[in-house]
This record gives C-alpha cells, sequence and structure tokens, in this order.
C-alpha cells in the first residue's frame, strides 16, 4: 500500500456522503420541475398537485439544510471558497426563483432548473475538493 493509497482509504466515508445525497436532491428536482412543467403544460389538475407551493418550499429548506451542513463542513475540510459560492449561487437563485409567476410562462421552472444545476455543481466540487484534501490526523 502506497502513501497516497493509505491517504484516500483514511478518509472517511461520511465526508462526501451528503454531497451525494444533496446531488441526488438537486436530480430529484430538476425531474420534478420538468414533469411539473409538463403536466402544467397536459393535464392542470395533476399538474396543480405536483406544483403546490408547499412541496417547493419544503425542497427548497431541505436544499439549504443540506446545503449548510455539506458545503460547511467541506469548507472546514479543504478551505475552498469556490464551491461555496457556487452552492450559495444555486440557493439564492432558487430561492429568488420561487418568487416568480408559478404559472404557464416556464419562467419560475426553468429559474428553479438553473439554481439547482448551480447547486449540484457547487456540491460536485466540494465532493472533490474534500477528497483531493490532505488528510489530517490528530494525536
Amino acid at each position: 500500500m502506497n502513501a497516497a493509497t493509505s491517504t484516500l482509504s483514511a478518509r472517511p466515508r461520511h465526508a462526501s456522503g451528503l454531497d451525494r445525497w444533496a446531488i441526488g436532491l438537486s436530480g430529484l428536482c430538476v425531474v420534478h420541475c420538468v414533469t411539473s412543467s409538463v403536466l402544467i403544460a397536459l393535464m392542470s389538475t395533476a399538474g396543480g398537485l405536483l406544483a403546490a407551493p408547499i412541496i417547493h418550499e419544503v425542497g427548497l429548506v431541505v436544499a439549504i439544510l443540506l446545503g449548510v451542513v455539506a458545503l460547511g463542513r467541506g469548507f472546514l475540510r479543504h478551505r475552498r471558497v469556490l464551491p461555496v459560492l457556487v452552492g450559495v449561487a444555486g440557493l439564492g437563485t432558487m430561492g429568488w426563483a420561487m418568487t416568480l409567476p408559478h404559472d404557464a410562462s416556464g419562467g419560475e421552472a426553468l429559474w428553479t432548473i438553473v439554481g439547482v444545476v448551480l447547486l449540484a455543481m457547487g456540491h460536485l466540487l466540494n465532493e472533490r475538493a474534500a477528497r483531493l484534501a490532505p488528510v489530517t490526523t490528530t494525536p
């Protein structure tokens, strides 16, 4: 076992687990937004159920909580600010999108998807930075 292998194997698995959960949640959000937009265009009744404001509000709260914990822990570990900035830009875009009209124009869904993609990119950058960060051990 060489030094690089032992350094990688010494990393706790949970360090990137939150980022993976957050990336998965981002993917689910994109699927939700696209599905909602299609359903609104095709069937206003079913689309109205999926497009309920509470789903977006709860989703944003979960995204913020996961983002703060995962990006914050990552920053404390690797001290790189870019993942945090990209993630915060995504969360801000998602929050701003919730202020837009929730109608057939698609503006709210489009900006939510942009925010979700930015947030997922932030988590991806965070995971990569944590993976490449030197492992520090305390005696």
